[in-house]
């Protein structure tokens, strides 16, 4: 009877001591589970084609991975992901959003429409896919930030009417920020460019880059205040 009891008890102080240990796991879990989230590096997605992917130059040369140097350089906890596929149409980035957005990123840029235009696709058409895009990414509950292009100038004023007030079109409908041309200041030098006349060299990243950077760092900071996280840990 006084084993039993001693058992007893002894059981019950092991319980409490089980039940303790659990209580500090728990905490400790959601200390770090709230924690993490503003420490973790943001991480930006650049959905695009062969201006993101970085044909031509280095890996160490693509304009994601010299945006994000810039980024660091100026005390920014940001990861930028290169989903660029070069010849990637509008309709191609449509097929791969679900890809990306397994990623899981805080905001992705879109820069599509540039091989729409060589190819002179509709623009209406390069407009729908864009539209279904960024329905996609907001619908899962991701920022989206949209890269603009214009047409070659030789299709004719009519097409670039229609191709060039595509993003425009799309950033106010959707109420999202809009950089309103990849290669502004590089498209017209070709000391910037490759031999092709259409891809920025690494001088021309650099361009393109140090102009990118005023409209990252205003909604990088917009974003920051909106989902309460440091702008710059």
């Amino acid at each position: 009877m006084k084993l039993a009891t001693r058992y007893g008890r002894s059981a019950a102080a092991f319980n409490s001591l089980l039940a303790l240990l659990f209580w500090l796991v728990s905490a400790h879990a959601q200390t770090t589970s709230t924690a993490s989230p503003s420490t973790a590096p943001l991480r930006l997605a650049m959905l695009g084609d062969s201006l993101t992917a970085g044909y031509g130059v280095s890996a160490e040369q693509s304009l994601p991975v010299r945006l994000e140097a810039a980024l660091k350089a100026e005390g920014r906890n940001v990861t930028v992901l290169n989903d660029g596929v070069s010849g990637d149409t509008s309709a191609g980035g449509l097929d791969r959003v679900d890809w990306i957005l397994g990623d899981k990123p805080d905001i992705v840029l879109v820069e599509l429409g540039a091989n729409d235009a060589l190819r002179g696709i509709d623009p209406a058409s390069t407009e729908k896919n864009l539209s279904a895009i960024v329905e996609k990414i907001k619908a899962a509950g991701i920022p989206v930030w949209i890269i603009g292009m214009m047409a070659p100038r030789n299709l004719g004023p009519d097409y670039v009417d229609a191709f060039d007030g595509i993003y425009k079109r799309l950033a106010d409908k959707y109420q999202t920020p809009l950089y309103p041309f990849l290669l502004d200041g590089v498209a017209t030098d070709p000391a910037l460019s490759q031999a092709d006349g259409l891809h920025p060299n690494p001088k021309g990243v650099e361009v393109i880059v140090q102009h990118m950077l005023p409209f990252l760092n205003k909604n990088l900071d917009d974003h920051a205040a909106l989902v309460h996280r440091p702008a710059r840990p």
